[in-house]
């Protein structure tokens, strides 16, 4: 009996300090989830300003030509892409179902695609799926640390695309829905064609009357064009980042209802082999007396 009563206590003792640390989890989650989709909010504002903008010039003049970041260096079929996972585990299917998406995608398109994985468990996944990453970025850890994160992205994408290494690129994330889900979504960032432009020019101007763009020259172009494929980046971090906690909230609170259901088994059976004990010493006691009274 008290081997097992002793083995019960350090279970409920282990299984109590594990439920510590994923409340401990649960509230980093939770406060983490805040900061992203303000920035995810805030973004979506600025992004429609700057597509709003481009627009405008687009209306105003066709400077396709102007447009270096839209020239083809490689083949038609070279493909860059960017897939943003997590650094750290209990995320749920976070990780397999963004990379299985960016899998399945890129094998409908022509070309064997160069990737950058954000986040060393996607990068895991997407090499277990026959498409190893030929870089890794860490995740950051808090909204000033995006900003950084992209500028490498940049960095490290063009020098590809410049070497002709790739002619598209494409950006994989996870996009948050309501409550704890999350659905995998994919951008085409490059190249800036006459497609893209058009998409733009058919963007409703806000109120009746057309804006007039003032130096509707290269440099504002652009200048425009660098915080659209700045934000694009920004945004799909940022809601990446969004996916990750509220995965990571709702893993936690599934945990913390498991470990609470095996606390509460290990307590009643604690219970019943105390109770146990009891009855036997009391059975014991009374068969002792009527012994001796015989």
């Amino acid at each position: 009996m008290s081997d097992t009563a002793a083995s019960l206590s350090r279970q409920i003792e282990s299984a109590g300090d594990l439920q510590s640390v994923v409340r401990t989890m649960k509230a980093l989650a939770a406060a983490s989830i805040g900061q992203y989709e303000k920035s995810v909010l805030a973004l979506a504002d600025y992004y429609r300003t700057v597509e709003l903008a481009l627009g405008a010039c687009f209306r105003e003049s066709a400077p396709t030509a102007a447009i270096t970041e839209q020239k083809e260096q490689g083949g038609a079929a070279a493909i860059g892409a960017v897939v943003f996972g997590s650094d750290q585990g209990l995320v749920g299917q976070f990780n397999e179902v963004i990379a299985g998406y960016a899998i399945q995608t890129l094998a409908a398109l022509a070309g064997k695609p160069k990737i950058w994985a954000v986040g060393e468990r996607v990068h895991a996944r997407l090499t277990d799926g026959g498409l190893p990453p030929i870089g890794l970025f860490a995740v950051p850890n808090s909204v000033k640390a995006i900003t950084p994160l992209v500028g490498q992205i940049q960095i490290e994408s063009e020098e590809h695309r410049e070497k002709g290494e790739y002619a598209r690129l494409y950006i994989f994330h996870n996009r948050p829905q309501s409550g704890a889900l999350y659905e995998p979504v994919s951008q085409r960032l490059l190249p800036l064609d006459a497609q893209w432009q058009q998409g733009l020019v058919k963007v409703k101007w806000p109120a009746g009357n057309l804006p007039e763009v003032l130096d509707a020259g290269t440099a504002t172009l652009r200048a425009l064009i660098r915080e659209y494929l700045f934000i694009s980046l920004f945004r799909a971090c940022a809601e990446s980042l969004a996916s990750e906690n509220a995965s990571r909230l709702a893993a936690m609170e599934r945990a913390d209802r498991n470990i609470d259901d095996l606390l509460s088994n290990l307590r009643n059976t604690t219970r019943r082999l105390r109770q146990s004990g009891i009855d036997e010493e009391l059975f014991d006691v009374v068969s002792g007396f009527e012994a001796l009274n015989q």
